[in-house]
């Protein structure tokens, strides 16, 4: 049974739409994180670095899902604030293989939970240690420690490793997905933990 044919069996769902925003440095590994969480039919056989931003659109018969795949390049970063106010979930991925740029990462991520428009919000933040297919690789935990996440106390957070080519790490993080957040947002939120399947 494909994605849609699942969402379709949503109960109590009127028509929604649930923006999620794809954030993190060039050469992370977002677009191919997003490609995998498509269902089969519609995954690419080619990835290439996103320029700008995309946007790709699911829709079902109750939801429409929008997830915006931000380009990391630094001269597109400033682009990444204007969607925020609309954002009901972030994914954040990391190039776990890229330790020069750590610093550049928690920059990032400090400017994100700081802007207004996401600094008093309980968006659920999921975090992808990306690349722990490369020798290496820092472990989840350790690039927990460089981003210092445990700082982050307003908003639900998960990190885990994940190898986005092969798709290994991606379901837990789905799972965690599920089901954060305030009571208010639990619906669309299992909204996008299930359409992420």
């Amino acid at each position: 049974m494909g994605l849609f044919d699942k969402l379709t069996g949503l109960l109590g769902l009127k028509k929604k739409e649930v923006n999620v925003l794809c954030l993190g440095l060039d050469n992370s590994g977002k677009t191919t994180i997003i490609n995998q969480l498509k269902p089969t039919t519609a995954q690419a056989q080619d990835i290439v670095p996103t320029i700008g931003f995309s946007i790709e659109k699911f829709k079902t018969s109750s939801l429409s899902f929008t997830v915006f795949d931000m380009s990391g390049q630094g001269r597109y970063r400033n682009l990444w604030e204007h969607y925020y106010k609309d954002g009901h979930a972030i994914i954040f991925v990391i190039d776990s293989g890229d330790k020069l740029r750590m610093v550049v990462a928690k920059e990032e991520l400090d400017t994100l939970l700081n802007h207004p428009d996401i600094k008093h919000r309980r968006l659920p933040i999921l975090f992808f240690a990306n690349k722990m297919d490369l020798r290496d690789a820092l472990s989840a935990v350790k690039v927990s420690q460089l981003l210092c996440l445990e700082n982050i106390r307003d908003k639900p957070w998960h990190i885990c490793g994940s190898d986005a080519v092969k798709g290994d790490g991606l379901q837990e993080g789905v799972d965690w997905l599920q089901g954060r957040g305030p009571p208010l947002l639990r619906n669309r939120i299992s909204s996008v933990a299930r359409f992420l399947r």
